[in-house]
């Protein structure tokens, strides 16, 4: 407990970050610390059940979502998506990955509810954000850093997507973060109700994840804490304060990064995973979906063309897993990601280990990756 303790403590004496929550956790044994504060501030101490923005550990849990539908034969991993989503019914795609985004030929075959939950529809983010297709990625549908209040909703937002050429054909490789916005679409359409409701009944409920929405009420907020950028001086810039853009519900629930959570919250859900979809003694996916979630899908041409996106690591349904032991924590078959407000969270099937540390700080500047990096270490020999 005091060297976790230690370990997070190195960081906030610093002042690199307000605060952060760590947890990690093989079977019963839990170890959890709590240190800094809420916010720059000072205002309030972290504790084990404040509140933090997870970013992008957000889509390992609609990425399950999604494969509650299928096992409900509502959809099928090779069903065409446009039934649910015709604005991707006939898209077009870049000549080249380098070429303009007015020399497109047509796709050459459908996107798939597989294709979304693999990363492999054809849109997204390459290792290069220069290519003249991600443009419009961040100008018409506010892709990027989240800010829930900017983004159209639903039916807007997929009509600016329809005029965005793909940056490769359906299938041919991987791409980051917009398939799993496109997945939080594809539950409200084919569930004919948003996406939140659909997670509070079917994973929330079940799971007791009490905490885990995509915005704070206000009898909450005292637990939510502020998210901060590292400035060109080195000091904290406030990027969202607690009574921000999370405070109300956003037009467009964002599958991709849209989610607030806590410690204990991720870890119901990390649980879940590594008892093969069961929590509580109640059955919550089946273990094949369960299989389809941690297992890389990607062949290693499509991990190298993903560069630093994905190293040493291949990609699952909402999350990576490794499959080289480039690290001390890298062992192969662990499942998860990191979010870009400070956020990361795996499961190591080999060991039976939930790890998740949560805090304020966006992923952009130095600060964050040694927190984290240090975070994984003490984690893979505790």
């Amino acid at each position: 407990m005091g060297e976790l303790r230690d370990t997070l403590e190195t960081h906030v004496s610093k002042g690199s970050v307000p605060g952060a929550v760590g947890l990690v956790a093989r079977g019963d044994r839990v170890e959890v610390e709590a240190v800094g504060s809420v916010d720059a501030e000072g205002t309030a101490p972290m504790a084990r059940d404040s509140i933090f923005r997870i970013a992008s550990i957000t889509k390992p849990i609609v990425a399950a979502a999604v494969m509650m539908l299928v096992e409900d034969g509502r959809i099928a991993l090779e069903d065409p998506v446009e039934q649910w989503l015709p604005e991707l019914a006939s898209p077009s795609v870049v000549r080249t990955p380098a070429a303009p985004v007015n020399d497109v030929v047509p796709a050459v075959r459908p996107i798939t509810v597989f294709h979304l939950l693999s990363s492999r529809a054809g849109y997204g983010f390459p290792s290069d954000f220069s290519l003249p297709a991600v443009a419009p990625l961040f100008s018409e549908l506010k892709q990027g850093p989240p800010q829930p209040q900017t983004v159209p909703a639903p039916d807007e937002w997929m009509a600016r997507l329809s005029g965005i050429p793909l940056l490769h054909q359906p299938g041919d490789g991987w791409l980051y973060n917009l398939s799993s916005d496109l997945q939080g679409v594809l539950i409200a359409r084919v569930t004919g109700r948003p996406m939140p409701e659909f997670l509070a009944e079917r994973l929330f409920g079940p799971l007791g994840m009490a905490d885990t929405a995509f915005a704070v009420p206000a009898v909450k907020l005292d637990r939510f804490t502020g998210y901060y950028r590292t400035d060109p001086e080195g000091g904290l810039e406030l990027v969202d304060a607690a009574n921000g853009q999370w405070s109300s519900p956003p037009a467009f629930p964002s599958g991709a990064g849209g989610l607030v959570s806590t410690v204990d919250d991720w870890l119901a859900f990390g649980r879940m995973l590594l008892a093969e979809g069961t929590a509580g003694g109640r059955r919550v996916l089946m273990p094949e979906s369960v299989r389809q979630l941690m297992t890389n899908h990607l062949s290693v041409s499509e991990r190298e063309l993903a560069g630093l996106f994905l190293e040493g690591m291949g990609w699952g349904f909402g999350g990576a897993v490794d499959v080289e032991a480039v690290e001390p924590w890298s062992v192969p078959g662990r499942y998860g990601w990191v979010g870009g407000t400070g956020t990361t969270a795996h499961i190591t099937p080999s060991t039976g280990a939930v790890t998740i540390m949560l805090s304020q700080l966006e992923m952009g500047g130095p600060s964050f990756p040694a927190l984290m990096r240090d975070f994984w270490r003490y984690a893979a020999g505790a």
